[in-house]
């Protein structure tokens, strides 16, 4: 048994859901922002992906965030 959430689910959400595919060096980045909170984490995925958050679309920075959200893993 492991204490280390699964994070898997919350990724494979956001490219399915949003076409926000990250890589493997990208996912580690979101998990480390997220103690930040959901808005860095928004931030660490958005830069993981390449994209200009300062260019990006109030209602795409809400999809991720909500898609963040629901599928955070339980604990």
């Amino acid at each position: 048994m492991t204490d280390t959430p699964d994070y898997e689910p919350m990724f494979a959400a956001l490219c399915a859901e949003l076409g926000i595919c990250l890589h493997a060096k990208g996912q580690p980045r979101v998990v480390a922002a997220l103690p930040n909170g959901l808005d860095a984490a928004v931030k660490a995925a958005f830069a993981a992906e390449g994209i200009d958050i300062l260019g990006a679309s109030g209602e795409l920075k809400r999809q991720v965030r909500d898609c963040l959200k629901a599928n955070l893993p339980a604990g």
